[in-house]
């Protein structure tokens, strides 16, 4: 068995560009050698699902070599594009956010990979499929759960989350335990997800068609709750820089929303001693009804997944050793590893779970089982190429509202003004 290495990029797109015209290659950035795939990645040694996966596949196949290529993170899709359009692109394509999906697509850089067999009954495959067809796999899906910490809950001798709450029960119990404890009760971050993702989904809003009136009930949620001082404001999370490891994890907020992808994190921060220690669990996320809560229901929540494309760019035969990696990573060997690891798969049966769970200091009751395995994940960014330039005509309408700059309802009449002049019908 060959062992993987790790290639480093520049963090600008200049850079990338200059790396590009001296060593581009007609077969990407693994040259002519049939027997190496190179993977897209970013902050591989903080990531360790990239280095995973390479060495499943390299056990599998024998003489076959795995090379990552480290990104900047917050350069990534401007450099991959970078490197797409020189030519010298690493073979495989880390799809980051399924918004670059249509770009990569619309421009041919993407393989149809509608031939990779998939396990039933995995997740995310819907966000890659362009016209009927499939562009890349998912390995990972992450869904948006409720972090909450059960001391804080017992201190203050409020019911903890059953899986029956609305969002009117989290209200209520975030206002208690602001009363009964020194910490406050929510903790939301200053991503528009954290508000929208959720509106989005449970109301079956679709945000390619310019009507965001759906989005009203839960900002004044948001506002009311800040204004009540069970959550922090916006302008102190802005302005303060808070991050929702530090508010959680060091016990400054009782509830938190946030994607599965926060269990390795907490579970990591606790053993190093960077969290404080204490109990904690999953439960699903709150709901806009009833109609969708409780452990015989299918709670309703969002999240996009994260898969692997293919470059164009390479050889026929390199494309078969590719797809034989997508196949790979999207398969039940590959989704218990990288639950062992703390990520969450795309594709989720009793085994993957149990392995999820199985790290010293995860939880083990039932609702955190059954928070992390069941629920609709509708996904947060539609594959379009308008989907783009509406997310950032409503990060301003999230700015505006939370940050007390204009009126809920004068915030959502621009951004419709804006979405129907700037960006248009479809």
């Amino acid at each position: 068995m060959k062992r993987s290495t790790q290639i480093g990029v520049a963090a600008t797109a200049g850079a990338a560009l200059f790396l590009a015209g001296c060593s581009g290659s007609a077969d990407g950035g693994s040259g002519g050698d049939p027997d190496t795939l190179t993977i897209s990645g970013w902050s591989v040694s903080t990531t360790p699902e990239f280095q995973l996966l390479a060495d499943g596949f390299e056990a599998a196949n024998d003489g076959v070599t795995v090379e990552i290529v480290d990104y900047d993170p917050t350069e990534y899709n401007t450099l991959v594009t970078a490197d797409l359009a020189a030519g010298s692109a690493p073979d495989i394509i880390t799809q980051k956010e399924v918004k670059y999906v249509t770009t990569f697509q619309d421009g041919g850089q993407l393989v149809d990979v509608s031939d990779v067999e998939l396990p039933d009954g995995i997740g995310g495959v819907e966000a890659y499929e362009i016209d009927g067809s499939s562009y890349a796999t998912p390995y990972r899906q992450d869904a948006w759960v409720l972090f909450y910490n059960k001391d804080l809950f017992e201190t203050a001798g409020v019911e903890q989350p059953d899986g029956s709450w609305t969002w009117d029960d989290y209200v209520v119990a975030a206002e208690e335990l602001a009363e009964s404890t020194d910490a406050k009760g929510a903790y939301q971050h200053n991503w528009q997800s954290v508000v929208q993702g959720f509106a989005n989904a449970q109301s079956g809003a679709d945000i390619l068609a310019g009507d965001y009136d759906h989005l009203a009930p839960f900002y004044e949620r948001s506002l009311a709750l800040q204004d009540a001082g069970a959550q922090e404001t916006f302008n102190t999370v802005s302005a303060n820089q808070l991050t929702y490891q530090g508010e959680f994890g060091n016990q400054r907020a009782a509830m938190m929303p946030m994607g599965t992808w926060y269990v390795a994190t907490l579970i990591s921060q606790q053993e190093a001693g960077e969290a404080d220690d204490f109990e904690w669990g999953i439960a699903p996320i709150p709901q806009i009804d009833e109609s969708t809560t409780g452990t015989e229901n299918t709670p309703v929540t969002f999240g996009d997944p994260t898969g692997f494309g293919i470059n164009t760019g390479i050889s026929e035969e390199k494309q078969e050793l590719a797809k034989e990696f997508l196949a790979y990573a999207a398969s039940s060997e590959a989704a218990a590893a990288l639950a062992e690891i703390g990520i969450t798969p795309a594709y989720l049966d009793d085994a993957v779970v149990e392995a999820y769970f199985s790290a010293d200091g995860a939880p083990s009751d039932e609702l955190s089982t059954f928070a992390v395995q069941t629920h609709q994940t509708l996904p947060e960014n539609p594959t379009s190429d308008r989907t783009s330039a509406i997310q950032n005509i409503l990060s301003d309408l999230h700015s505006a509202i939370l940050s007390g700059s204009s009126s809920v309802e004068d915030a959502i009449a621009e951004a419709e003004e804006r979405v129907a002049n700037e960006v248009g019908e479809e």
